[in-house]
């Protein structure tokens, strides 16, 4: 079955730009969204500023994928909880987001030989991680075949 997956931890604020969360956590983000970049018109603003580390190395299972974001993220930690926790009391956050399309027949993907991508799991410093700095965990599943959209 085709498939493309991708996972990253994200930072987001209505009122701290991605700059800022930069320069509090002093990590370089691999992508950031800035609120009210998507859209000019009509007046559609995005809900948020977003900070992001991302892996989307398609050969690789969700939980390997996920390993390489937090092997970025845990030497610092401490300061992605205290920015967690300054972002929440003004309606942000942080998230560890997984994404996967199946049956996306328009994607190129690995080999064969390549190791079953369908199972994973979140292993005790994964889950250690995500409680010590007050993220959440969100998993989105698309069925691409046509047939009906499902998430």
């Amino acid at each position: 079955m085709p498939l493309r997956q991708y996972a990253y931890f994200a930072l987001f604020s209505q009122h701290t730009s991605a700059d800022d969360m930069t320069s509090q956590l002093g990590i370089t983000p691999d992508e950031v969204t800035v609120r009210g970049s998507r859209f000019t018109e009509p007046t559609v603003v995005p809900v948020n500023h977003s900070w992001m580390i991302v892996c989307r190395e398609s050969s690789l299972r969700v939980d390997e994928q996920i390993t390489r974001v937090l092997d970025r993220l845990q030497p610092h930690t401490d300061r992605i909880g205290d920015l967690t926790g300054q972002l929440a009391r003004t309606g942000g956050g942080a998230l560890l987001q997984l994404v996967r399309y199946f049956n996306d027949t328009g994607q190129t993907y690995p080999d064969t030989d390549a190791p079953n991508l369908l199972g994973w799991h979140l292993d005790r410093k994964v889950l250690d991680f995500l409680s010590a700095t007050g993220a959440e965990l969100d998993i989105d599943e698309y069925d691409m075949s046509g047939a009906a959209d499902t998430k």
